[in-house]
């Protein structure tokens, strides 16, 4: 499974990108707002501080429109993935971006049947909201089931981009699900780090340590 942040904090993306476990960031029109930030700007220093896809999103409801922001972010890096909203605007966007060689990951994705429209559009992402989907009464991880199987029985390259991701145990059912990708706010992927018996254990070494009265 693939790990990507969903922040536009540039500290907080240059931090987790030492651990070598980060691969790639998501970035929207609400996190570019939150670092309070020029967006091409940002969006550039993001794009130098990590190799894989980072994900910038159209803020155009048209394809004409769509397609002439997106003309301005890919030329931003190499490794800018464009954002399109699951609209049928949107995935004419996908169509030809994805043609013309450019990665798109395709969001605000609810069903499978939006799902299944997104991969024979030609999207390299799908980003089904799983914390979300369930705040309005679904079950997330039953989408990214669905969503799964259908990709599987007809061998669609598009990969599953797990979003909204609330919490651990998120992360967990979709790696066992076969989600190729999650997102999640840098909290959530510290959180993965922690567990109270690691914390133990080491507080145990040290104390043993100390008794020796030795140094390395």
């Amino acid at each position: 499974m693939k790990f990507f942040v969903d922040t536009a904090d540039t500290q907080e993306i240059a931090d987790l990108a030492e651990t070598g476990l980060l691969d790639g960031v998501t970035t929207n029109p609400s996190l570019i707002a939150k670092s309070g930030r020029d967006f091409m700007e940002v969006t550039k220093e993001i794009c130098g501080l990590v190799k894989g896809p980072v994900s910038a999103e159209v803020v155009a409801l048209d394809h004409a429109e769509m397609m002439r922001e997106a003309e301005v972010l890919r030329k931003i890096a190499d490794n800018v993935c464009i954002k399109v909203p699951l609209t049928i605007d949107g995935l004419k966007t996908c169509r030809k971006l994805s043609d013309d060689g450019t990665m798109v990951n395709v969001t605000l994705c609810f069903s499978a049947n939006q799902a299944l429209l997104a991969a024979k559009a030609g999207a390299s992402f799908i980003s089904p909201f799983v914390g979300r989907h369930d705040d309005n009464g679904f079950d997330g991880l039953d989408l990214i089931r669905d969503i799964r199987l259908i990709y599987d029985n007809y061998a669609f390259e598009t990969e599953i981009l797990a979003a909204s991701i609330r919490h651990p145990v998120h992360v967990l059912e979709c790696a066992k699900i076969g989600a190729d990708v999650m997102t999640a706010p840098p909290a959530v992927i510290r959180a993965l780090f922690k567990h109270v018996l690691t914390d133990k254990g080491i507080e145990g070494f040290l104390a043993d340590w100390a008794k020796t009265g030795q140094s390395i």
